[in-house]
């Protein structure tokens, strides 16, 4: 029988698409969040690409992905520690993210059990606590493991690391003890243990807020540095029981019994209106709760009901998390100064009266520029609204109580408040610019550039350490770095410096010296030279000679498509000054510049332009893709006439259809993993 393959629309095409970019992003958060308890971004910015991604699952239910971030539950398992089997899976709340939301949810479930609108089902009703879930397991009272939520079915054994934390008993007293029975809480620390204990650690090795605090105390391979960690535990949850419960009220009497805490401040209440007094109650007390919480956890109380809803993709459908707003308090701003960057951008930042939010001491915010001020009328003295979305640099949101001597506006510098240099502020731009690109501010901000992540990524040489050795002298530009070696009586001097972390500095250096041109053009933070035009000049050049002698041409650089008049200027003007090209040269001769290099093959992708349309089956899309560029092909979103193949996967769309009327030839995968083998 012929297999029928439906044509998606462009807007199906785009749809999916997008979700299959949103799978790939939101796995890679959780791994960074589960896992490695590094977040790169707030909760906020998570949640809003959830957001999207569950709205475009409702609107094209038939697209979702098998990959789905809906069904896929916490991060991989660490290899640093044992794997640990759940009775039963450790399933992730879905989120609510206002009151609609928290009612279309009481609606499905009535829907599900075919209940009337006017029957009111009970919930129980508890602040989510910000912290490392945990999974404890007892056999006949005794605790026999404990361990971390992993992918949901398969923890990291963290056992010998709670045997310290006070709430959780190593036996439980009392009678009719279940033979087995799997209890889920929260590991977490207590917002003032959490700056007590930032307190103590070196700058290298401070957390960022209570949550990775707790999550990188628990998951230490060293038990006795987690013993001296004051974690705490709160439990929450039911996994696999001999004992059968009703309720989860039921339950919860026997944490009591059993020495095991749970929330106190926990109600049970039935009906939206109930719900949402709860959320707004909690929400208003949070920063005076003593640990983190980023909203209300809904769950029926009904242990029957909740077999009977069960649960869709990785999600319970008896229990919800509707998330609070980003944590707001009032301050008073002592000063507003400002900050110059690599580009000598000029950002004002308000000096605050030290505030806590959510556990962080907050001193500074961004004002972000001139304009913004004047719209929001910010004046120093003022009672002002602080806003810390997760980890997020503060901002200052409005003005609370103006200040009875109220000073002037603060306006934008006529000179660089560092080097006194005249400022400057280009067309159609909100920022306001330092035009001395010798101020110290800007050198030190590409210095930190320079030897960042993406850059050289010098590990042992961040901001504080650049601050550090420019302040006494020894980097004044990037090839200073190089020669460091030569102040170490000096260095070994400072603070924070001794014999082992000076030579795992210099290892590191000397490692950083062989590197891709594409980074190193990134390096040098030349102004509208972001990653994606240093892979294109690198790609145009290829090698640093090339690039050299041909960046300040603006007749050769205006031949290079997607270039603009920006990026051009900049380069010309970069490459004019003599102090960069001294600078540029000692480089070229100090680091081992690797060519950009052209992939060339006999395959029939060789220097083809390539678009890829349709679900691939045994490929996924960025394998494809990587397979192609390595096969030497070019790879375009958009079929036109210089397009020479599309390859299809199942339900191709309308570039399908457009590469037929164009007559582009269409293949299948197959062929491109042929080519490969």
């Amino acid at each position: 029988m012929k297999k029928i393959i439906k044509i998606l629309s462009e807007k199906e095409e785009k749809a999916l698409e997008r979700l299959k970019k949103l799978s790939s992003l939101i796995n890679k958060h959780n791994i960074l969040y589960h896992q490695k308890d590094k977040p790169i971004i707030s909760d906020g910015e998570f949640d809003n690409i959830i957001k999207e991604n569950n709205k475009l699952e409702k609107d094209y239910p038939h697209l979702i992905l098998d990959n789905s971030p809906n069904k896929i539950i916490g991060g991989p398992v660490s290899k640093k520690f044992e794997k640990s089997i759940h009775k039963q899976q450790m399933l992730s709340l879905s989120n609510a993210f206002n009151k609609d939301d928290l009612e279309e949810f009481i609606k499905r479930i009535k829907k599900f059990l075919y209940l009337d609108d006017f029957q009111n089902i009970d919930f129980i009703c508890e602040p989510k606590i910000d912290g490392l879930s945990l999974n404890l397991n007892y056999e006949k009272g005794n605790l026999i493991s404990a361990s971390t939520r992993g992918d949901g079915k398969v923890g990291e054994n963290v056992t010998n690391n709670i045997i310290n934390i006070k709430d959780i008993p190593k036996k439980l007293i009392g009678k009719n003890l279940p033979n087995e029975i799997e209890i889920r809480g929260e590991v977490f620390l207590n917002k003032k243990d959490f700056i007590e204990l930032n307190k103590s650690l070196n700058e290298k090795n401070k957390f960022s807020n209570p949550r990775n605090a707790a999550a990188g105390s628990l998951r230490q391979l060293d038990a006795n540095i987690t013993k001296k960690r004051p974690l705490n535990f709160i439990a929450h949850g039911l996994g696999y029981s001999t004992k059968k419960y009703n309720t989860y009220l039921e339950f919860y009497e026997d944490l009591k019994k059993w020495n095991i805490p749970s929330n106190k401040l926990k109600e049970m209440n039935s009906g939206l209106k109930s719900l949402d007094r709860y959320f707004n109650e909690i929400e208003k007390i949070r920063n005076k709760i003593e640990y983190d919480v980023d909203g209300i956890v809904f769950k029926l109380n009904d242990v029957h009901l909740q077999k009977r809803l069960g649960f869709v993709g990785k999600n319970p459908r008896w229990a919800i998390a509707q998330k609070f707003s980003a944590e707001k308090s009032i301050t008073k701003i002592k000063k507003i100064d400002f900050q110059i960057g690599r580009t000598g951008a000029i950002t004002p930042v308000a000096r605050l009266l030290e505030v806590n939010i959510g556990g962080v001491i907050v001193s500074n915010a961004t004002l972000h520029n001139f304009d913004e001020i004047q719209k929001k009328d910010i004046r120093e003295g003022d009672l002002v609204e602080i806003q810390r979305a997760g980890d997020v640099i503060p901002q200052v949101m409005k003005v609370v109580k103006k200040d009875k001597s109220r000073k002037n506006i603060i306006k934008p510098p006529k000179l660089c408040p560092i080097c006194k240099s005249k400022t400057v502020k280009e067309d159609g731009e909100a920022v306001i610019r330092c035009e001395n690109n010798n101020c110290s501010a800007q050198i030190l901000g590409s210095l930190i550039h320079f030897v960042s992540k993406k850059s050289l990524n010098i590990e042992g040489l961040g901001e504080k350490q650049i601050i550090q050795f420019y302040n006494n002298g020894m980097i004044k530009n990037f090839v200073d770095i190089f020669y460091i070696e030569k102040h170490k009586k000096k260095i070994l001097e400072l603070e924070g410096w001794g014999e082992l972390s000076f030579n795992n500095l210099i290892r590191s250096i000397n490692n950083s010296k062989k590197i891709n041109l594409n980074k190193f053009i990134f390096a040098l933070g030349i102004r509208f030279v972001g990653e994606t035009l240093s892979n294109l000049l690198a790609k145009e050049f290829l090698n640093i000679s090339n690039f050299f002698e041909n960046s300040k041409k603006k007749d050769r650089l205006n031949n290079i498509d997607g270039l603009g008049p920006k990026a051009i200027n900049s380069l010309c003007n970069y490459f004019k000054n003599h102090n960069n090209f001294i600078i540029l040269e000692k480089l070229k001769n100090l680091l081992s510049i690797l060519d950009y290099k052209i992939v060339v093959s006999n395959s029939i992708f060789n220097n083809k332009n390539i678009v890829f349309t349709g679900t691939l089956v045994k490929l996924s899309r960025e394998e494809a893709k990587h397979l192609a560029v390595q096969l030497g092909a070019k790879i375009s979103s958009s079929v036109t006439k210089k397009t020479d193949f599309v390859i299809i996967g199942n339900n191709p769309g309308s570039k399908a259809k457009k590469a037929k009327e164009l007559g582009v030839k269409l293949i299948h995968e197959e062929e491109l993993i042929k080519e490969t083998s």
